[in-house]
């Protein structure tokens, strides 16, 4: 077993139902870019009912139906934020806790200390954040907090940190596949190939994902030299 081998996105998720909502970051094999990817996934009504908007320097989901709209916390939400040389990657509203401590000087971890899996048993679905620091370089850090039992009587924190290296990234998604409950993830975040191509990583995610339940992606390429980004989002029911 080659514990350093990396899969294309497609290799992981091809033939996959139902992996729900996945962060991807790393660094392009050329070594130029910080590359981001966020999509959700959903099987009800409520679930689909979102698009990926861009607003400045973030991205935000606002339900494309106003009116079907019903519990907004755990599906409306901002998954992108940037403070400073920090992009902060979100499954849900842990995005602005964890911009409210780093503008106070605290930690990624003590943020997500403060936060737990969604209450929305019996899934208990787990919160997945990730963070990429441009402060010395590039590199990044991504956790997850989980139910530590089938009662969601207690949180598993895990947390993640990972040095930039050409080419390689790392994917980290809410559910291992459908279920009833829903298996959530486990493990460490799976090492994945990031090319140069912008557009091209995009394709290799979106074309794969589930076409009954895919919802929304947006990927980002952020430049090192510059800081600047280059950004695409597809919204399926809009």
């Amino acid at each position: 077993m080659d514990i350093y081998q990396s899969k294309t996105m497609s290799q992981i998720i091809k033939g996959n139902p139902y992996v729900g909502r996945g962060i991807v970051t790393g660094l392009s094999e050329n070594g130029k870019y910080a590359a981001i990817a966020y999509f959700i996934m959903g099987r009800s009504e409520s679930s689909r009912n979102r698009m990926f908007v861009e607003k400045n320097d973030e991205i935000i989901i606002k339900p494309i139906d106003e009116a079907k709209v019903g519990d907004p916390s755990l599906i409306i939400y901002s998954p992108v934020r940037t403070l400073g040389n920090t992009t902060i990657v979100t499954n849900g509203n842990q995005t602005d806790t964890i911009y409210e401590y780093l503008k106070e000087n605290k930690s990624f971890a003590e943020a997500l200390r403060t936060r737990e899996f969604e209450p929305d048993a019996p899934n208990y679905t787990p919160r997945i954040s990730a963070v990429l620091n441009f402060n010395n370089g590039f590199d990044y850090a991504m956790s997850i907090l989980k139910s530590a039992d089938k009662a969601g009587s207690a949180c598993t924190r895990e947390f993640f940190e990972y040095p930039s290296l050409a080419g390689i990234g790392h994917f980290i998604h809410t559910y291992i596949t459908d279920g009833n409950p829903i298996p959530s993830f486990c493990g460490e975040p799976e090492r994945v190939k990031i090319g140069d191509d912008m557009n091209a990583f995009l394709k290799d995610i979106w074309d794969n994902l589930d076409e009954n339940n895919k919802v929304s992606i947006a990927v980002r390429y952020i430049d090192l030299e510059t800081g600047e980004y280059t950004q695409k989002i597809i919204n399926k029911y809009v």
